[in-house]
């Protein structure tokens, strides 16, 4: 479609111009609800000896979905999430839905040779992510692990991020590729995300925080579930033929002793620059940020270099729990989000935050940046949570981010507005909220943003969820566009079943 604001690159960055064309400001409506995930399909499945390894798992939860959408058959919209959920990590493995109608009907399928349950050699799968190249090539990219659990054996810490890539839109995969493999008991790598280059379909990128653990601490994988790390440098690595190999990975930003990276994203702009947003964790007080950072490193290079690290913001989130027993609820609470808007290159960042509230909640806050990512705005509120509801019940948690065909800016969360004082349940719902960047710095001011609507249909109960060091939906929830409509797909418990997920579009 042609563009509707003008653009300048400088020095590889999107520098937005004055006096764009406006887009037409007007209240969102919603498509049906559609649930996406059935039946689990390892039910069946006797490979992995459940009986015999640790935790509990929940069967029939999906959790933690991602989407995209084909950019060259839009009706062809596939997510992707954890099936049969641990609750000491990971599931048994990774299951995609596949829609050819816009997301009205789906289908499941297996991503194959990532687990025991689905042919491979690892007991767990974790960190779904799905990304489409310009040309419809889907890759995935999968953490698969092994149960840990005494008598340790070396087979306990063999662990590997793999590769698999679709070219008929999801519904068959190539056999899976390894980015990384390691068998140290020391080191672990976790929450790794895949971007295929929207400008070339050639390049794919992969990023994740490498967790490294003290050999005196008798580090395990179990570690990189439970504790802070010792050192998490973040690690990259890229395919330069479409995901049929990878280079060798590298690290491209060490923070520190005892410091650490999280939840590492990589987005393209509209001239190949690459903006990865990450958390920086920091133990130290350097600088006034002990503690948890909104942070982005730029490569002008398709990753084959990359800028000093850049400060964002202070992410201040203060966790989330059950407003009416402290129980804990698990969330994306350290893991900013970013879209880009691949006609300007504006960024947009968001993140859990108790700033806005002196402390007693985590709010949702906002972030943009128009050049390229070297300078931010100053942090907003942008969740619609009303503020007559008891302070508890303001909790919003676990935003997603993205940025449709029109420029339009739009933000998922949960919050808790409609919970009861029973301390039995826990109901939650899932909402939206838009911006219409009017002006390139529109979207910077809270007043700016409204227009809420309501994904779910009815509050779910939060307390039927996988229990995973929380009540557990996923650390992260998808979102995309169709066009100028938004296509959120995001997990919620579902009747019998601990967590489902579910479709919907708005716009």
């Amino acid at each position: 479609m042609p563009s509707r604001r003008a653009v300048t690159f400088i020095a590889g960055s999107a520098v937005i111009v004055a006096g764009a064309i406006p887009a037409i400001a007007a209240p969102f409506t919603t498509g049906p609800l559609v649930q996406v995930s059935g039946t689990s399909p390892f039910l069946g499945c006797t490979a992995d000896a459940v009986e015999d390894q640790s935790g509990t798992v929940f069967l029939n939860s999906e959790v933690e979905p991602w989407i995209d959408v084909n950019p060259t058959d839009t009706d062809n919209v596939v997510g992707i999430w954890q099936a049969d959920r641990w609750s000491n990590g990971g599931a048994r493995g990774l299951v995609a839905g596949v829609s050819q109608d816009g997301g009205s009907t789906w289908q499941q399928v297996v991503i194959p040779g990532i687990s025991l349950c689905s042919g491979g050699t690892y007991d767990r799968s974790t960190d779904p992510w799905v990304s489409f190249g310009p040309d419809g090539r889907l890759h995935q990219l999968a953490l698969s692990f092994n149960d840990v659990a005494p008598p340790f054996e070396p087979r306990d810490f063999d662990h590997a991020l793999l590769a698999s890539y679709s070219d008929d839109g999801g519904l068959t995969w190539t056999d899976p590729v390894e980015v990384i493999r390691d068998l140290d008991a020391n080191v672990f790598n976790d929450k790794q995300s895949i971007t295929a280059d929207p400008t070339d379909p050639d390049l794919v990128y992969a990023v994740w925080d490498r967790l490294v653990f003290p050999g005196s601490e008798r580090a395990s994988v179990i570690a990189g579930f439970v504790t802070a790390a010792f050192s998490g440098p973040a690690w990259f690595a890229r395919s330069t033929d479409g995901g049929e190999t990878w280079e060798a990975p590298k690290e491209i930003y060490d923070p520190g002793m005892r410091d650490q990276t999280i939840g590492n994203q990589i987005v393209v702009q509209p001239d190949g620059t690459l903006v990865n947003v990450f958390n920086e964790i920091r133990n130290d007080n350097r600088g006034g940020r002990r503690g948890n950072n909104v942070a982005v490193m730029i490569s002008e290079d398709q990753g084959v270099t990359w800028s000093e690290r850049i400060f964002v913001s202070r992410l201040g989130t203060i966790e989330i729990t059950d407003p009416d027993t402290g129980d804990p609820v698990r969330t994306g609470d350290i893991i900013p989000e970013v879209a880009v808007d691949r006609e300007t290159g504006a960024l947009y960042v968001v993140w859990q935050d108790a700033r806005f509230s002196g402390g007693r909640f985590d709010s949702i806050a906002f972030s943009q940046s128009l050049d390229g990512g070297l300078t931010w705005s100053q942090p907003i509120k942008i969740n619609a949570t009303p503020g007559t509801v008891p302070p508890g019940n303001q909790q919003a948690f676990t935003p997603s981010v993205h940025v449709a065909d029109d420029g339009t800016g739009g933000v998922t969360y949960y919050d808790f507005r409609n919970n009861t004082p029973s301390p039995t349940t826990l109901p939650t719902d899932y909402w939206m909220v838009h911006c219409h960047p009017t002006t390139p710095t529109a979207c910077a001011s809270a007043a700016n943003w409204g227009n809420e609507v309501r994904l779910t249909n009815t509050p779910f109960d939060m307390r039927l969820a996988p229990f995973a060091r929380g009540f557990f939906t996923g650390d992260y929830e998808g979102l995309s566009n169709i066009g100028t409509d938004f296509a959120a797909f995001f997990s919620q418990s579902n009747g019998t079943d601990p967590a489902s997920t579910f479709f919907r579009t708005a716009g």
